[in-house]
């Protein structure tokens, strides 16, 4: 009896290392969320340049639409920037950014100087939308279909790469189910 109780170090070092291997083959930019597939969770937060003004859910317009969380404090969120301002140009769809928990100051002026991609601008100032839809960190997208539901949740900064294997031929999908629905 006792030899066996020898082993019991061993097979949990066997059965830890089986889980930490299988961990090797995950991407972590894809995060699994239980909210694809639901409509997006109520809200109310101010604008970041109007702080007097109040917006809810409701009053995103009923389109596909995307939701950036970003900060001046996030490194990645730079790196993205450029080309979300690009894909603002090509007006494909609304870009909603979400300034999650930064200082209204800074995000104000970086978007002064570095160019405004968004189509609006919410102050998530203690992250609790961000934590209403599971945000790690930034930068952080979320795709919602012109019905408000959560279509696709992707974590890290968009590029090129992210955009035409992932992001854009799902969207193209959505709009045309927006189309036949009868949206626009």
């Amino acid at each position: 009896m006792k030899k066996l109780v020898l082993f019991i170090p061993l097979v949990i070092f066997l059965v830890m290392g089986v889980f930490l291997y299988q961990g090797l083959f995950l991407n972590p930019k894809v995060l699994d969320s239980a909210l694809e597939g639901k409509p997006l969770p109520a809200f109310q937060l101010e604008r970041l340049e109007v702080p007097s003004e109040l917006v809810t859910e409701k009053d995103l317009p009923a389109k596909v639409s995307m939701l950036n969380f970003w900060a001046t404090w996030c490194p990645a969120c730079k790196y993205e920037h450029p080309y979300l301002l690009m894909l603002s140009k090509r007006n494909i769809l609304p870009i909603y950014g979400i300034n999650y928990r930064d200082e209204r100051a800074l995000a104000v002026k970086e978007l002064r100087t570095q160019g405004d991609p968004y189509t609006m601008n919410l102050f998530d100032v203690n992250g609790r939308m961000g934590l209403d839809l599971g945000v790690y960190g930034a930068p952080e997208t979320f795709i919602v279909d012109h019905n408000g539901i959560i279509r696709y949740r992707y974590a890290g900064p968009i590029d090129q790469t992210v955009w035409t294997q992932t992001l854009y031929p799902m969207i193209q999908q959505l709009q045309a189910e927006a189309k036949i629905d009868g949206a626009s």
